[in-house]
């Protein structure tokens, strides 16, 4: 079993929330079926606030926007530690993101260029650290596991 923790902090930075995913993590062998997975499981509910931005392209372009939390998602469900968070700036001055393991990229939504007839930023990219207090998960990371995870979840706790 695997356990991923994300917590919510105060203006203290004391925790007053915590909420934590059990699950049975993916065999690292599945891991070219947990990105199908991934990607049967992104729509635009999913997508808030910033990733917004450019609202027009989400509607026309499949994967716009789902970058960060798919790759995060990815990341925490696979049972591997080789696996590490890439990043770079793309044509659009946007930061991309996606998994890589040595030469070989993992990228969810990379077809984001090529239906574009651009090219994912891989060559750019720098071992990145994730977002936010603490590198924790964020929400919409969580919210896609528990899509893509199904029966593989064991629990889902949220405690105050």
């Amino acid at each position: 079993m695997k356990v991923v923790e994300r917590n919510r902090y105060n203006d203290k930075g004391e925790v007053f929330q915590k909420r934590v995913l059990t699950f049975e993590p993916f065999k690292y062998d599945q891991i070219e079926s947990v990105v199908e997975k991934i990607q049967n499981n992104l729509s635009g509910d999913l997508l808030k606030g910033k990733r917004l931005k450019y609202a027009a392209d989400v509607g026309l372009y499949q994967y716009y926007g789902h970058c960060y939390h798919s790759s995060q998602a990815l990341f925490f469900m696979m049972d591997t530690d080789q696996l590490v968070p890439m990043s770079a700036i793309d044509w659009r001055e946007e930061k991309h993101w996606w998994l890589q393991d040595g030469d070989k990229i993992f990228d969810v939504t990379e077809d984001q260029y090529y239906s574009r007839s651009k090219v994912p930023p891989h060559s750019d990219g720098k071992k990145s650290v994730w977002y936010g207090w603490k590198q924790r998960p964020q929400q919409i990371t969580f919210d896609l596991m528990i899509r893509v995870l199904g029966d593989k979840l064991e629990s889902d706790v949220i405690t105050n």
